[in-house]
């Protein structure tokens, strides 16, 4: 089973069936709006304007697993998002991607993809110090905190996983090599 045999809840709680990325590109990403990582919304933003047309996707997954970053209504972070950063991709129905309740999207994605890129020694330390704050990070591949992004090819399949640390404009060579 892959991700595009899954469906999701959108924000609205209606059904977003992910066969219909099949033959794009996406980047899925777990947020939160209160989070010291928000900022990368607009580096975020910045690339779906510049690719969506060639077939890329953003798929903003909230998540309020880590520290209670993501408070709030599934609406009420859409309107943040849109206000704030400008954002034009939707956001999906509030989810866990750790645990007992974890997203099907995310055990794929993690399964796929069980480790996080992450350069740099300053940044590597940093992520041990994150991971050390996370209480539902408990297994190998568990998503350590909000805005761990995976890139997923136009068949579906994870081939890359970015730290939350990691800038997400730097992911745009490897976007650009996908599409």
């Amino acid at each position: 089973m892959g991700i595009y045999d899954l469906k999701v809840k959108m924000r609205n709680e209606k059904d977003y069936d992910l066969s219909c990325l099949k033959g794009k590109v996406s980047l899925v990403v777990n947020t939160a709006t209160g989070c010291g990582f928000t900022p990368q919304y607009e580096a975020i933003e910045k690339l779906y304007e510049k690719y969506h047309e060639q077939g890329f996707e953003v798929l903003d997954f909230p998540c309020d697993q880590f520290g209670h970053q993501a408070p709030g209504s599934d609406d009420e972070i859409h309107e943040f998002c849109q206000l704030k950063y400008q954002t034009k991709f939707d956001q999906f129905a509030k989810i866990d991607v750790n645990g007992d309740n974890e997203n099907s999207v995310f055990s794929i994605l993690k399964k796929q993809q069980p480790d996080d890129i992450i350069e740099g020694l300053k940044n590597k330390i940093s992520m041990k110090a994150i991971k050390k704050l996370s209480k539902s990070c408990k297994n190998k591949g568990d998503i350590v905190w909000n805005f761990t992004k995976f890139l997923v090819d136009k068949n579906g399949n994870a081939v890359k996983r970015y730290s939350p640390i990691f800038d997400p404009s730097d992911i745009e060579k490897d976007i650009v090599k996908l599409l």
